[in-house]
């Protein structure tokens, strides 16, 4: 027999990742509002961290749970330009130019809970090639969302994109997996991965970002976190994914 205690653990879990994920939403729209040409990586996304941080804290008061070593409590960080065909790529000494492409994080740790949140925006207009290389990693991203479900093999899903992405011409430029548990870590075990034996099960949490690649011009990927439940999925991250609501206008 579940106790009432062991039932309430994966309602207390999916409040604090919601939680998480509306925290991060807030430090990813201040990263958007800081970003503009001239501005340091850094500056703009410390600036970020900190404001959400503080309306997080002056939110919360003493509500507010920390299980932090320092840091922010919201944070929120991204690469730029040619760094962005880089994966896992550091922060660069560099300054916004007109025309980046930009590869953002955001999260929030509530509770221990951290979410993902990640997207592909333009300082300024895209253009063409980077239209079609961000609407190709949107069909994957989403074949993937629509893939996912309570019963569902990880390896179908990473199929799945691996096939909108081919279809479109874009496989060859795939360098990862489609995505990973998150909760407690910000990447934990199991991958969506075609290589994976694990099936979706409620109460699973997954990151899913698909992203394509160029060498030595740009990467593209999208990142949200998604909540197995007992009828489908819940999308817990929430920022707009489309392409328009993805540039930041350079005044």
């Amino acid at each position: 027999m579940t106790s009432a205690r062991s039932a309430s653990r994966p309602i207390r879990t999916a409040h604090r990742l919601r939680r998480s994920a509306e925290w991060g939403n807030l430090a990813h729209r201040k990263l958007a509002e800081y970003a503009e040409p001239g501005k340091h990586e850094l500056w703009v996304a410390k600036r970020a961290s900190l404001d959400a941080s503080m309306a997080m804290l002056d939110t919360l008061g003493e509500r507010y749970d920390s299980r932090l070593r320092g840091g922010f409590p919201a944070s929120c960080g991204f690469l730029s330009g040619p760094n962005t065909a880089l994966p896992h790529g550091l922060t660069a000494n560099r300054r916004l130019r007109e025309g980046d492409v930009l590869v953002t994080g955001a999260t929030a740790n509530v509770g221990g809970y951290v979410s993902e949140l990640e997207r592909t925006m333009f300082l300024g207009e895209p253009s063409r090639e980077d239209r079609e290389r961000f609407e190709a990693m949107l069909a994957a991203q989403t074949t993937a969302i629509e893939e996912f479900g309570p019963g569902v093999a990880c390896a179908h899903v990473d199929g799945a994109v691996h096939d909108a992405l081919a279809d479109r011409g874009f496989a060859q430029y795939a360098q990862h997996h489609t995505g990973h548990n998150i909760g407690l870590e910000g990447h934990e075990r199991g991958f969506i991965d075609r290589g994976s034996e694990e099936v979706m099960e409620p109460g699973h949490v997954y990151s899913v970002e698909p992203g394509i690649y160029v060498p030595g011009e740009a990467g593209y990927r999208h990142s949200d976190t998604i909540l197995i439940t007992d009828e489908g999925t819940e999308r817990l991250t929430y920022f707009p994914c489309s392409l328009d609501e993805n540039v930041i206008p350079v005044r």
